[in-house]
């Protein structure tokens, strides 16, 4: 016998009333009721496009965008005309990182509904994760023909604009974004950021402030706050701020390591320690704190430590540049010259000297081509002091058969025609004669093989003009005394200006002996310096009158001895054989090496050291001790 199935009847309208109370429930925000009655309807009707649909957002606002996805996908079987549920499918892949998915889906919205204005903000999101910043752009323009006056899409224009390389105009969307929401705080922090790229690091501030006084619990405003205090050089205030950052969110990272480089800017490098190592506690393998480490420990003289960071960070990190470059610093300054001048190579990727490298398409000259009848190019690439120090080389590349041409900045170009060798002297900037080969002058010290005992020391290797020499002679009047220059401070945009330069007021115990006659030769002076030489020991003023080297050259040739810091001036003296005493911070520059008075660099360089703990008066009182001690002229 053949039994009949049972029927199940549904009553009229109970999957339209079920599917009504889910979308009371959705919309009142209670999800769990809501998902039931979906289910419920999909019990009822399994084709139910809106409840499939519906059931994904849920899933959606839930985190779980996979199934979320699923289902909006099987929803899409059963209409595949409804632009809403490609736009939500493209959300939930944009959210599961599938930028290159989400903008094919935002597409096939768009193709359905063209003027879908959020399609177009969220293809614009997924484009620009994707670094298709023209592509994004184009799609918030077309989003702003439909809603010109909402700020987030123009912030967003901002933050593509920006990555477009057109900083006005993106400075222009978001503050048309604060136009429109004057309460924006997000347009303010992304406005900040700008100006901080636009080195407007006191409007930044101004910026960020206005972010905090919206958001006084972001850490990242705060964060962005510390920034432009950095940027400012106020590092006490930026420590501040990113001490806020981190209170609101324990273990931000970028904070951290924030924090610990304004602590380095202050020299208090043991607190800077223990911020890296607190970092590197809750990141152990985040490659940046363990070069930063490295670096404070530098700084520490702790360098076993310091190269064990290094290779830490370069072990997690292969193409760390900076990491490479610091070893390859760290290596010369202990006197490790094989593997230092080799390692020093990595400079060329170093995000701060990058852009100095000079793509020739004459090949590189590290001493393995045979010169003869050769041209090579010599190019300076750094400071001043490194050109007048490294252009000792030019004669060796001339004794190998080379003609050779020398580029400098043009503030040197007179004083390197007294260089040997017979180079052709170029300028920055001015048109190049043909060559066949070229180096970077620090890399010559690496073609040469260049170690401790065959530093190329004979001085004099430059000498001044002497019709320089007779200009001002007629203004360095005769005296009884030592004639001394003075340099006191260094370029303030120099990385470790902090650590190189003296106060004007710390010096001044030099000059107050008797006997000695005293000549600046400091070019722009530091705000406040030319107040204390008005009211201070009598000092001759040369500095602003040293129009290039050349001059400099003259005046330190005419004089007894020079005391410097580290500078151009100090590299100058030493290159011109004239006895010049060097002030030296804890952790040197690596042409100073370690624990010793004297220079392989220069015969005639003493060097007084500052102590870890003592500060720059310690160096100053032993300094005019040595200078109690100096012969009188007859």
């Amino acid at each position: 016998m053949t039994e009949t199935p049972f029927h199940v009847v549904i009553p009229p309208g109970l999957v339209d009333t079920t599917f009504q109370r889910a979308i009371a429930a959705h919309r009142a925000g209670h999800l769990a009721d809501a998902e039931t009655e979906y289910r419920l309807v999909l019990a009822l009707d399994g084709k139910h496009f809106e409840a499939l649909h519906m059931l994904g957002i849920v899933h959606a606002q839930r985190g779980m965008f996979e199934e979320a996805e699923r289902l909006i996908q099987v929803a899409l079987t059963i209409n595949p005309d409804h632009a809403d549920a490609y736009f939500n499918l493209g959300n939930m892949q944009r959210e599961r990182g599938k930028y290159q998915e989400a903008v094919a889906t935002y597409d096939r919205a768009l193709a359905l509904s063209p003027d879908h204005a959020d399609a177009l903000v969220n293809r614009g999101i997924a484009q620009f994760e994707l670094g298709r910043y023209a592509e994004a752009l184009a799609s918030y323009d077309h989003a702003l023909t439909l809603r010109p006056d909402d700020p987030a899409i123009h912030t967003n224009c901002g933050n593509t604009l920006s990555k477009l390389g057109r900083l006005e105009d993106a400075l222009a969307s978001h503050e048309r974004a604060i136009a429109l929401k004057p309460d924006y705080a997000e347009a303010y922090s992304n406005r900040g950021t700008l100006l901080i790229e636009l080195e407007q690091p006191q409007a930044a501030l101004s910026s960020y402030e206005r972010a905090i006084a919206l958001t006084p619990k972001s850490a990242q405003a705060h964060f962005h706050c510390g920034i432009a205090h950095a940027a400012l050089k106020q590092w006490d205030q930026a420590v501040a701020r990113y001490d806020q950052a981190i209170a609101l969110q324990p273990g931000y990272s970028d904070a951290l390591s924030n924090r610990g480089s304004a602590l380095m800017q202050l020299g208090q490098v043991d607190a800077a320690l223990a911020n890296f190592d607190t970092l590197i506690a809750l990141n152990p393998d985040l490659a940046e704190a363990h070069y930063n480490r490295g670096v404070a420990m530098i700084a520490l003289e702790r360098l076993d430590d310091a190269l064990a960071s290094l290779a830490q960070a370069i072990a997690l990190n292969p193409n760390f540049a900076e990491a490479h470059h610091n070893e390859a610093l760290l290596r010369l300054l202990t006197g490790d010259f094989a593997r230092g001048w080799e390692k020093l190579e990595w400079r060329w990727t170093h995000r701060d000297l990058i852009t100095r490298k000079r793509n020739f398409a004459q090949p590189l000259w590290l001493g393995e081509t045979d010169l003869s009848g050769k041209t090579i190019l010599l190019h300076g690439e750094q400071g001043l002091g490194d050109a007048i120090q490294f252009c000792r080389y030019v004669p060796m590349v001339a004794n190998r058969g080379a003609k050779v041409v020398l580029e400098v900045s043009p503030a040197l170009t007179n004083l390197m025609r007294s260089v040997g060798g017979h180079p052709e002297i170029v300028g920055f900037g001015d048109p190049l004669p043909d060559f066949e080969l070229h180096c970077p002058l620090l890399s010559l010290p690496l073609a040469f093989k260049t170690r401790m005992e065959t530093i190329p020391a004979d001085v004099p290797y430059l000498s001044a003009d002497p019709a320089y020499v007779e200009k001002w002679k007629a203004r360095i009047e005769p005296s009884r005394g030592p004639r001394i220059g003075l340099v006191w401070a260094g370029n303030p945009k120099h990385g470790s200006d902090q650590y190189r330069s003296v106060d004007l007021q710390s010096m001044l115990p030099l000059v107050s002996g008797a006997g000695a006659q005293f000549f600046s030769l400091q070019k722009n002076p530091r705000e406040g310096d030319a107040e204390i030489l008005r009211r201070g020991p009598q000092i001759v003023q040369f500095g602003n009158d040293l129009e290039t080297f050349a001059d400099t050259a003259a005046v330190v040739s005419i004089l007894d001895l020079v005391i410097s810091v580290d500078t151009s001036v100090a590299h100058l003296a030493g290159a011109l054989g004239k006895p010049v005493w060097i002030l030296v911070s804890f952790a040197p520059d690596w042409r100073w090496l370690l624990q010793r008075d004297d220079s392989p660099w220069y015969p005639t360089v003493r060097l007084f050291r500052r102590s870890r703990l003592g500060d720059w008066n310690e160096v100053v009182a032993n300094v005019a001790r040595a200078l109690s001690r100096l012969a009188f002229r007859p």
